[in-house]
């Protein structure tokens, strides 16, 4: 389907239209799995959660929000990416409160960039640099967010944050620098 026509069914489903609603789930499902999955990627193998009900979550949470002017299918992946991120962060929240505190570790950002699959990183603490940093440059946090996350590509992101693709790289970088800085402390 191409791009028009999500953005259509986008801005018919927030309208209230049932069927565009029910169009566009079958449209953008297995981007959104694929999505969630890499999120996943930074999450214990144990995690309570799975990709298929942070979807769901996400999703439905999505669909909620009537004030959303959507743009287009790369605005639509944006906030989805950022709307898993805070699902799992509050999940992750949630469970360490269960445990008290339990066991946080820093990770440094040259494993974060490069981490293998068969490594898991605490989101809580990577969350925590990215509050921090969001605090200063938000846009750098989108950035982070669609790149790492989403697993969108440079002009994907571009044009989902309505800047040139030579920023994204510039914000990239900066970001990545400054995470590592943060992280290192």
């Amino acid at each position: 389907m191409s791009e028009e026509s999500i953005t259509e069914l986008l801005h018919r489903a927030s309208a209230g239209d049932r069927g565009a609603e029910h169009d566009l789930i079958q449209r953008v499902y297995p981007d959104l799995h694929a999505m969630a999955e890499g999120h996943f990627r930074w999450e214990n193998p144990a995690h309570t959660l799975q990709p298929t009900a942070l979807v769901n979550e996400v999703y439905l949470k999505l669909m909620r929000e009537a004030a959303v002017d959507w743009k287009n299918r790369a605005h639509f992946f944006a906030i989805a990416s950022r709307a898993m991120r805070q699902v799992l962060t509050d999940h992750a929240r949630s469970a360490r409160a269960v445990k008290r505190g339990g066991g946080v570790q820093h990770v440094p950002i040259d494993q974060l960039v490069d981490i293998s699959d068969k490594q898991c990183m605490d989101l809580l603490v990577f969350d925590e640099a990215l509050a921090a940093l969001e605090k200063i440059k938000p846009r750098l946090v989108q950035v982070v967010v669609c790149r790492y996350f989403g697993d969108m590509t440079e002009e994907e992101i571009s044009e989902a944050l309505g800047v040139s693709t030579r920023t994204v790289k510039r914000d990239w970088e900066f970001a990545r620098a400054w995470l590592r800085d943060w992280l290192s402390r």
